[in-house]
């Protein structure tokens, strides 16, 4: 058993491209529920979509690679991750419906 088992991480994640208007943000609620993964996702008033995802440490990761695939339809251009430390605030995985 590595040293880094069941330790919990936050990735903050901004993904742009073709990323509005694909089913991106369900996309990435059914991924993220899929790997237990708590935190939210939502689409940004210049045409990314933010998310936040917390969770096992290889859990997060592999869900931040699977940002750089996105739902068919979704053209990814770039994913840009800022790790932050784990709070365990959230209560599920949501989608946030709107622009901010």
């Amino acid at each position: 058993m590595s040293d880094e088992a069941g330790l919990k991480v936050r990735a903050h994640v901004y993904i742009s491209g073709r990323v509005q208007g694909v089913f991106f943000r369900a996309w990435t609620e059914d991924e993220a529920i899929k790997r237990d993964l708590t935190g939210w996702v939502r689409n940004l008033a210049d045409g990314r979509v933010e998310a936040v995802f917390e969770g096992d440490k290889e859990a997060v990761e592999d869900m931040v690679k699977q940002c750089w695939k996105g739902p068919p339809g979704a053209r990814v251009k770039n994913v840009e991750v800022y790790w932050e430390p784990y709070t365990g605030e959230f209560n599920g995985f949501k989608v946030i419906y709107g622009r901010w």
